[in-house]
């Protein structure tokens, strides 16, 4: 079934790592993995519109900001749902179990969290174009040095 433009939203193509301009090509070349190398192999231009995943060297380095404000926020979420489900006590050891799993939790999150913060990022510098088919990605050659592609 062909996907037309407007078959996805900001939401659901930034958290399903789709191109941001054109909200139909995979930012990624495999799917999650086990292996960690994998995850995070990008396409260096979007299958669909051409634009490139790369803006400039370094782009990515922002993205622990934005993985960091994720794993906050899940531990805070399943801190108020141990706190309203089980409960939280200074007499037992409740809260170092939580911990734990928390801990655990955001491990296996990981890969899809890595992810979602570089599909986030990417989403934020570039915007979605409707007219995607017609025009051309904006070229930032000039901010890239071949030399030092894929440093990140």
């Amino acid at each position: 079934m062909p996907e037309n433009k407007a078959s996805r939203g900001y939401l659901s193509s930034s958290l399903g790592c789709r191109c941001p301009r054109c909200r139909q090509g995979k930012l990624f070349k495999y799917p999650v993995s086990i292996k960690p190398g994998r995850n995070m192999a990008m396409n260096p231009t979007c299958p669909q519109c051409g634009q490139p995943t790369e803006i400039e060297v370094g782009f990515y380095y922002g993205t622990s900001y934005v993985s960091y404000a994720l794993t906050v926020a899940i531990s805070v979420a399943s801190l108020v749902a141990w706190w309203v489900l089980i409960g939280l006590s200074v007499n037992d050891n409740r809260f170092f179990y939580w911990m734990g799993i928390n801990a655990a939790l955001l491990i296996c999150l990981q890969p899809w969290l890595m992810r979602l913060s570089r599909s986030l990022w990417i989403s934020w510098f570039v915007k979605y174009d409707p007219d995607w088919k017609t025009n051309k990605p904006e070229d930032a050659s000039e901010r890239l040095n071949a030399d030092h592609g894929g440093n990140w």
